[in-house]
């Protein structure tokens, strides 16, 4: 009988859709690159995180897994790759902290070489509280901006006791994963959660980075009133350059009808702010944590929570103003929608593929710090999506590479 069931079909409309990893996943199934190599994994269990597991796995890898979020789980995905596919998977949509923590844990139980992170939490326990495990592992990725932030700090602090790839700064990743994926991901979320027009909005993103960037720039595209914060010159006046308008935040707070936050900074949007903010504003963070809004401080002061729709919560704060607070400040984009597209999760997850087998196979040389991904895996997954899309680029020729190379000709 045909399997018909959520997470199933999820599963093949997600590796349909992604010929990079395709492609990578037939020299895996023949080489085996990562055979008897332990990997342990916390990202957001969903369907093209699904496909990157068992892409590991086809390559020889023990795979467990666990979320990097506790409401950004797919449960049908989950529930597919355990039963179906009969994957070590510890998620559900709606953890508890406790339980968030306790599936991290089971996930570090099968003593990995390997580990795969989103946000750094994986390695922050293994550096903290499992240092047991420490003579096992070889090193690992981290997947976004929030994570390499931490690993630089504790590199910084000598507290990192493994090699780690910074898988973010991937030109593959970023370039595309953070502005594209984002800003399509982030718009989804939003809309999935309100269903309220966006254009003739005053919306105001906080953070000019790949990740603000692409969500100004969607939605300016249907027709939002966009304003940014930042707190980097450069990238304000590059914001501006790119036609947003720029403020503080509580400035640009007291207008806006929406406000969401991408900067992987806590308190980028203070109570104090929520106390001069707009009646009725609506706010979502798509950075890593919900420390970027202060969910406590609401939690704590307001007069008043409310559900007034699926994934919104309404807080009546004390000078009697309203708050719409999105997915209790958690990753809009997963734990209100479907996360990136396919086919940018297609090559960010490509990058990590090609990343845990040049770790496996180059560890030896490698010193307790974080490193970024070698060149050649950012130009092998570029050609790989080329042949995809069906396309062809232009080489240099001898005379246009010598040309080049030579500093005396001139012309």
């Amino acid at each position: 009988m045909e399997n018909t069931s959520k997470g199933f079909l999820r599963l093949g409309w997600a590796r349909e859709r992604m010929d990079v990893t395709s492609q990578i996943r037939e020299r895996f199934i023949r080489e085996k690159p990562l055979k008897g190599v332990k990997i342990s994994m916390a990202l957001h269990v969903e369907a093209k995180t699904g496909i990157f597991a068992l892409l590991l796995r086809e390559g020889g890898a023990e795979i467990r897994m666990s979320s990097c979020n506790p409401l950004s789980s797919d449960d049908s995905v989950v529930h597919s790759l355990r039963d179906d596919y009969k994957m070590e998977v510890y998620a559900k949509k709606g953890e508890t902290e406790e339980e968030y923590y306790e599936y991290l844990n089971k996930t570090l139980d099968l003593k990995p070489n390997v580990i795969i992170d989103d946000g750094g939490d994986l390695v922050k326990i293994v550096s903290e509280d499992r240092t047991d495990l420490l003579d096992n592992i070889i090193g690992g990725n981290e997947e976004t901006t929030t994570g390499v932030v931490r690993l630089f700090a504790m590199e910084k602090a000598g507290a990192l006791k493994f090699p780690m790839f910074d898988v973010n700064d991937a030109e593959m990743k970023h370039f595309f994963d953070n502005r594209y994926g984002t800003g399509q991901s982030t718009l989804d979320g939003i809309m999935s959660a309100t269903n309220v027009l966006l254009a003739g909005k005053k919306i105001v993103v906080a953070g000019y980075g790949w990740c603000g960037k692409g969500i100004a720039m969607r939605m300016k595209g249907l027709g939002g009133l966009v304003t940014v914060t930042e707190i980097n010159p450069v990238k304000a006046v590059e914001a501006a350059m790119d036609g947003f308008d720029v403020k503080p935040m509580n400035m640009a707070i007291r207008e806006a009808d929406l406000v969401v936050t991408a900067t992987g900074m806590k308190n980028v949007v203070s109570y104090a702010d929520l106390l001069v903010a707009k009646k009725n504003l609506i706010l979502a963070n798509s950075g890593h944590f919900n420390n970027e809004i202060p969910v406590k401080e609401l939690e704590s002061k307001s007069l008043e929570k409310r559900p007034v729709r699926e994934s919104i919560n309404r807080y009546k704060l004390e000078n009697g103003n309203t708050i719409d607070l999105i997915a209790d400040g958690r990753l809009v984009n997963l734990a209100a929608g479907q996360g990136h597209p396919v086919e940018i999760m297609d090559m960010s997850f490509s990058i990590q593929a090609l990343t845990a087998e040049y770790l496996v196979k180059n560890h030896q040389k490698l010193e307790k710090k974080v490193y970024p991904v070698p060149r050649k895996i950012d130009l092998e997954v570029a050609n790989l999506k080329l042949k995809g899309l069906d396309l062809s680029i232009d080489k240099l020729s001898d005379e246009q590479r010598k040309y080049a190379e030579e500093w005396k000709e001139g012309t």
